[in-house]
C-alpha cells in the first residue's frame, strides 16, 4: 500500500472514530477504527509499512485527543503495527478465523501497552479494565474481518456485474 493509501485509510479511520465516538458502550468505545485500520494495513503490506502506519496513526490520534500525552498512542500503535505485519508475513492469515484472532490479539496488545505505559508513568489510573478491553477487542475483530471480506468481494462484484451486463446486451 502506498503512502497516500496509508494516509487516506488513516484519515477515514480517524474521521469514523471521531464521528462515531458518541456511541459508547458502558463507558468504553466499542470499536477503535484507527487500530483496525493499522492492523489491516499491516496484514496487507508487511511489518515496515505497519510500523510506519502505526506510528502515523497513533500520533494523529494522540494529537486529536485532549489531555493525552503525545507519543504513547504512537508507540503502542507502532509496536502493534509492526507485530501484526510480522504475523501477516510469517503465518497464513487468509481465512476469517485467523484474521479474527490477529485482530483480537493485536487489540489486546495495543490496549495493554497503552494502559501499561500510562500506569507506569503515573499518568492515569485505569484499574483492571478487562471487560472493556475484551469488548473492544471483540468489536475490532468483527469489524476487521468484515472489512477484509468486503474488500475481497468488491473486485469480484464489479467483474460479475460487467459480465452480467455484457450478457444482457447480446
Amino acid at each position: 500500500m502506498k503512502a497516500a493509501g496509508v494516509v487516506i485509510a488513516t484519515a477515514v479511520a480517524v474521521a469514523l472514530q471521531t464521528t462515531l465516538a458518541q456511541f459508547v458502550v458502558r463507558g468504553a468505545v466499542a470499536v477503535d477504527f484507527v487500530v483496525v485500520a493499522v492492523i489491516y494495513i499491516s496484514l496487507t503490506s508487511g511489518p515496515a509499512i505497519g510500523l510506519l502506519s502505526g506510528t502515523f496513526a497513533g500520533l494523529v490520534q494522540d494529537t486529536l485527543a485532549s489531555g493525552e500525552v503525545l507519543g504513547i498512542g504512537g508507540l503502542a500503535m507502532s509496536i502493534v503495527g509492526f507485530l501484526s505485519g510480522v504475523v501477516g508475513t510469517q503465518f497464513i492469515v487468509v481465512q476469517p478465523l485467523p484474521r479474527f484472532v490477529v485482530f483480537f490479539g493485536a487489540t489486546v496488545l495495543y490496549k495493554t501497552i497503552y494502559i501499561g505505559l500510562y500506569e507506569l508513568l503515573g499518568l492515569g489510573d485505569f484499574g483492571v479494565p478487562v471487560a472493556a478491553v475484551a469488548g473492544q477487542a471483540l468489536g475490532n475483530a468483527i469489524v476487521g474481518v468484515i472489512a477484509f471480506q468486503v474488500v475481497e468481494l468488491l473486485p469480484g462484484a464489479m467483474e460479475r456485474r460487467r459480465a452480467t451486463r455484457g450478457r444482457l446486451r447480446r
